[in-house]
């Protein structure tokens, strides 16, 4: 067979494929964090810290919208391609099909019940009674956007995996700038603090969905048909199973997030910061981070697509390959951003506002220890997304919560009642290296295994 009639994922270059599809991923997902941060940015400008701690009470819920939107996302896209790959084209769409309709009815779903809980919500994850208000405006009205940005996240992925980066870039590219004008336009113009802010989040997500939407009669290696959205059990487990990985990860995170807010404002209290300033703080130092994890995550995605399709296709070297491509990405522009955390984090603070002297004093403190071993927590998501793009999701529902559960929450929970305040910041880097020495073990354990099956098999 020639190559003008086979898959490029089968025979093209790592290096150009691993291009083609990470840079649109990682743009794909920089979009999502920018959503957050774009808010906090006229926030930070119109309101101030009570804003930014508001912003960061409302995390969790913007991350149990990511977890979802991954598991049918990744999960869905990770069997479409390892179905095309074994040549199975006929299941293919089924599984596309039944994960935007896990996508949506998922997002209605968590919508209702956080408008229907929502104050018990916002107390749980930490919120002191001077930021409720301003978490309240804003959470009332996100939750709307909630369908539609699971729908954008988990459809992109799903839009990839056809061989269509591009088009999942473009979608939220324009959800994007949608939302960074309106911002601006409801916030410092016509002055409606939080609610204006959420308004302008919500009107960009609806948009970037109805060009995911638009997309799905112009699927290229399969045609969607009706009868492939209808739910079937055995599609939607085997990708909310392959998806696992992602979703666990997510959550854990989520309920990092959450003890972590409650811990600010506890130990923030009862220290000379306090609670709204060391909220408003670590609110912007972790979406900070999570631009850099947006670009390490977008890495990991770029490489699913050829991973999955070639070990499908028994092809072990290129699955090897590509995977090694991305750790060596990933621990690169990591690299770069911790120089940037360490040496400049009072400009980066300045960004988002102006505060007193004891908030810079804490935010520095806080990028400088918390995020100390950046650059490896980077291999944490790329060699969970490995094992998902081959069809184990075990071993990266393991690795996923190796970081945040076995090691992240135990040592938030006992380093602060020693070291108060110190024990939070001491807590990132500790658990980034013990996360980090889990995925190493784990990534050589499955290298090892698959130079085995690729001798056996010729």
């Amino acid at each position: 067979m020639t190559n003008e009639n086979r898959n490029p994922l089968a025979y093209a270059p790592i290096p150009g494929l691993m291009v083609k599809f990470a840079v649109p991923s990682i743009v794909a997902m920089l979009v999502g964090a920018l959503y957050n941060i774009v808010d906090q940015l006229f926030i930070g400008q119109a309101i101030g810290p009570l804003g930014n701690a508001a912003t960061n009470i409302a995390f969790p819920l913007s991350t149990m919208c990511i977890s979802l939107a991954l598991m049918f996302g990744i999960g869905g896209a990770s069997c479409f391609n390892l179905s095309l790959g074994r040549g199975e084209k006929e299941k293919a769409p089924y599984f596309a099909g039944n994960s935007y309709s896990m996508l949506a009815i998922s997002g209605i779903v968590l919508a209702v019940i956080t408008l229907i809980f929502l104050d018990p919500m916002l107390r749980f994850f930490g919120s002191p009674e001077n930021v409720m208000p301003y978490a309240r405006d804003y959470v009332s009205i996100t939750a709307i956007g909630f369908p539609f940005l699971i729908i954008t996240g988990g459809g992109g992925h799903l839009i990839r995996a056809d061989g269509s980066p591009q088009m999942t870039m473009i979608c939220n590219i324009t959800g994007a700038v949608i939302n960074t004008i309106l911002d601006a336009l409801f916030v410092m113009v016509f002055g409606w603090g939080m609610a204006g802010a959420a308004i302008a989040t919500v009107i960009g997500q609806i948009c970037s969905s109805a060009l995911i939407f638009s997309y799905l009669f112009r699927y290229k290696t399969v045609k969607l048909e009706k009868k492939h959205f209808i739910i079937k059990k055995e599609y939607t487990l085997k990708a909310a199973s392959i998806g696992m990985a992602s979703f666990i990860n997510q959550i854990a995170m989520m309920i990092v997030i959450i003890v972590m807010n409650n811990s600010l404002n506890y130990y923030g209290s009862l220290s000379e910061y306090g609670a709204e300033t060391a909220l408003a703080c670590v609110g912007i130092v972790m979406k900070v981070n999570q631009i850099l994890f947006s670009v390490v995550i977008g890495i990991g995605q770029g490489s699913q697509p050829i991973e999955s399709f070639n070990y499908g296709a028994k092809n072990y070297k290129r699955v090897k390959d590509a995977f090694l491509v991305a750790v060596a990405a990933g621990i690169g522009i990591s690299l770069i951003a911790c120089i940037f955390f360490q040496t400049i984090p009072d400009k980066i603070l300045s960004v988002f506002g102006n505060a007193d002297e004891k908030y810079f004093e804490f935010g520095a403190k806080f990028f400088r220890i918390f995020l100390f071993f950046t650059f490896l927590n980077s291999l944490q998501p790329i060699v969970s997304t490995f094992f998902t793009s081959i069809g184990k999701p075990v071993r990266g529902i393991i690795l996923s919560l190796s970081r945040q559960i076995v090691f992240f929450l135990p040592v938030l929970v006992v380093l602060p009642a020693f070291m108060g305040m110190d024990g939070i910041l001491f807590t990132g880097p500790l658990c980034d290296f013990l996360s980090a020495m889990v995925a190493i073990f784990m990534a050589a354990a499955e290298l090892k295994n698959m130079r085995r099956l690729e001798k056996e098999n010729g």
